[in-house]
């Protein structure tokens, strides 16, 4: 349904002009004698009456108006819980007969005039058209993604209701129950309710990172419903039994299985933790449980040397030991002794120094060959330490100082910076850098530049040396403690400082990659219901990226069955995606051929298999009949869909109607031009025909 109509720019009484114009036209160039008849004289002046008239016209600015209405009906999404916990636990009978009626709903208010939309867990871009197709198989249940999912591409559409079938079991996500949602909720109960006889294991206690050569606990905790007396908990490896825990079972109350193991070669592992089932158990899908861990060298132990105490120096301690990955030891003379052991990497703190103290420690780093963390301040000896070559030469200006912030570098790529520390690095106090000239080495790479009052230098106030003989980073600021306090009273925790910190040691102690084949997954861990995708990067001798090379990928699992793949890592290569695996630990090694030479790369990832959908049997229509409450509904049983038919058709659900305005000026009409032409041409050939020009 529209309505159309011509209108134009200026008064449409200016139509009469153009019509007199037109007329005037016609009879001072037709009302003279003629070499031909009447009826043709006639005819020519219509047609350049018309023309003209219709040109005066098109100086009005005439447009079209067009109204059109478009109806919108009133939209029902079914949202379905097709979790494996829905189908497990669900009678099968009642799920299909339930399943049934609510196809025969939705067809009855298809014929009602309203249009029906199904939404699974899995939020694929187009749902199914019938109910009866869906698999129960989705491994997380998470019913608030679901539902904000309806609303965010319902939202600014004729949303009428949302028909839930669930089991109201929650295993990911926050709970449904918390989020407001803009329209009406019909919840469909279905699972049971009636606690069942079952012995699960409830939970995995453990630490998903050991260190080699440590001994570290791993805790099962066994919840037991309608079972007492004895249980067997066995800890498999690889399908071997490593231990067996006898536990004494009590009704509702989980009961623990100590495991106590020894991490030996570093590496990624895989733990089975099996309790024996017991004959009458409902089901024995949730009597294991898996654990991943990763088992690294020890921790990496870093130095902080100093020749006098600091408050640099704690800040410092403070923010490395958030990362449980790094231990410290400290040395200040007459305070703390220098233990000359192994160390990853050192932070020296104004050393070289002035005042002629900590030398051994400088001495012990250098012959040591450890990276180092150099800390500029009042007291360092900056001739000294212009002749350690560590990146930067300082050439003081006298016995000035500069009062400076830090300045993100972004083009600095070694390693994130947090996108908020500009923010922060704004409220920082100044530090204290001597006023010089900084000369920076090859190979040194700015990461914080110096920033006085809100104006940004081009001095490095933070900067690496990463080479294949230097490994180290210098700050040139003293007072940095002070950064630290200001962002803990402002966030509570200084995550900006302490990440920052807790870089550079990384980028310190980090191996040099010289490889120049470049295989790995996007993430270390995944669940078997992920896709996993590999990156790869191929490089050429001077370790420029180069593209369209053949890569071979072989994966390999805990039973020794090998995957392979072939792609080729072509530019704008968005990687490669193999698809889901089972759970386990998997090995992987990636080759290609450069130069005539076969380069490898090796490498680990793990596949989680949560079985979270097993480990809860008990539907919880609590849940459901919140969200039905909240949005003005009620809860609805599979017996009870004809009442749900009715409660949606009795809300009378309207459509809306909306008025699309179209405007569009006569002359961007091409046809116009041609018919204008067409009058034109027809004119001046008829003249030409009967003798006239």
């Amino acid at each position: 349904m529209g309505q159309f109509s011509l209108l134009t720019t200026y008064s449409p009484w200016l139509l009469v002009v153009c019509l007199a114009a037109g007329a005037l036209y016609t009879w001072l160039l037709y009302s003279k004698k003629t070499p031909w008849s009447p009826r043709i004289n006639y005819l020519l002046a219509a047609l350049r009456f018309v023309v003209v008239s219709f040109l005066c016209f098109l100086l009005l600015e005439p447009y079209f108006k067009a109204i059109t209405n478009t109806v919108e009906k009133p939209t029902i999404v079914v949202a379905v819980d097709n979790s494996q916990s829905v189908g497990l636990f669900t009678n099968k009978n009642m799920l299909a007969a339930v399943t049934d009626k609510l196809n025969q709903v939705i067809r009855n208010l298809q014929d009602a005039d309203l249009q029906v939309d199904i939404k699974t867990l899995d939020l694929p871009a187009h749902g199914p058209t019938d109910l009866s197709g869906i698999k129960y198989n989705n491994p997380v249940t998470n019913l608030d993604e679901l539902l904000t999912n309806v609303q965010a591409v319902y939202q600014n559409k004729n949303l009428a209701g949302v028909v839930l079938l669930s089991d109201g079991i929650q295993n990911q996500g926050k709970s449904a129950a918390f989020s407001n949602f803009d329209f009406t909720i019909y919840p469909v109960a279905v699972g049971d309710t009636v606690l069942k006889k079952d012995i699960s294991i409830a939970g995995l206690l453990y630490n998903k990172i050991a260190y080699s050569g440590n001994k570290f606990p791993l805790v099962a905790e066994v919840a037991s419903e309608g079972f007492s007396g004895a249980a067997a908990v066995l800890l498999k490896e690889n399908g071997r039994v490593l231990d067996r825990k006898n536990v004494t079972l009590r009704q509702n109350q989980p009961v623990r299985a100590e495991f106590n193991l020894t991490a030996n070669e570093p590496g990624k592992k895989h733990y089975e933790i099996t309790v024996l089932p017991q004959q009458g158990e409902f089901t024995i899908l949730n009597n294991t449980k898996h654990a991943y861990l990763e088992i690294i060298k020890g921790k990496l132990r870093i130095l902080i040397a100093a020749a006098a105490p600091h408050p640099d120096i704690k800040a410092l301690r403070a923010a490395i030991e958030t990362n449980e990955n790094f231990e410290t030891e400290l040395y200040i003379p007459g305070v703390f002794p220098l233990k000359q052991e192994a160390y990853d990497v050192a932070v020296l703190h104004q050393l070289p120094s002035r005042l002629q103290a900590a030398n051994e420690a400088l001495a012990f780093v250098q012959q040591k060959k450890i990276p180092t963390l150099y800390i500029i301040g009042g007291t360092t000896d900056l001739a000294a330490f212009n002749n350690l070559r560590a990146g930067v030469a300082i050439n003081r200006r006298g016995n000035q100082t500069d009062q400076v912030t830090p300045a993100l570098n972004p083009a600095f790529k070694k390693f994130q910076v947090d996108e908020k520390a500009t923010t922060d690095f704004n409220k920082y106090p100044p530090a204290e850098v001597p006023f010089a000239d900084f000369a920076l080495a090859p190979n040194t790479e700015t990461i914080l530049y110096q920033q006085v009052g809100q104006v940004k230098t081009s001095k490095p106030l933070l900067l690496s040396q990463i080479s294949n003989d230097k490994r180290n980073a210098v700050m040139v600021a003293d007072g940095i403690w002070q950064w630290r306090l200001t962002e803990a009273a402002a966030t509570e925790k200084p995550a900006v400082f302490d990440n920052l910190m807790v870089s550079t040691m990384q980028l310190l102690t980090a191996q040099q990659n010289r490889k120049r084949l470049n295989v790995y997954p996007v993430q270390d861990e995944y669940l078997v219901s992920d896709d996993i995708r590999f990156e790869g990067e191929v490089y050429n001798t001077v370790f420029e990226k180069i593209h369209g090379q053949e890569i071979t990928l072989r994966i390999r699992d805990e039973k020794n069955k090998t995957r392979s793949f072939s792609f080729i890592n072509g530019e704008g290569f968005s990687g490669l995606n193999i698809g889901n695996l089972p759970g386990g630990v998997y090995s992987y090694t990636a080759s290609t051929v450069l130069d005539g030479k076969t380069e490898q790369d090796k490498g680990e990832f793990v596949v989680q298999d949560l079985q979270l959908e097993a480990l809860n049997s008990l539907a919880d229509h609590d849940l459901l009949h919140q969200l039905g409450q909240k949005t003005g509904s009620r809860l609805y049983y599979p017996d009870q869909t004809t009442s749900l038919q009715e409660a949606i058709l009795k809300a009378n659900y309207k459509n809306i109607i909306y008025e699309n305005e179209k405007l569009e000026d006569l002359i961007n009409l091409k046809w116009l031009f041609f018919a204008i032409l067409f009058l034109v041409s027809a004119e001046w050939f008829l003249r030409k025909y009967y003798g006239s020009y």
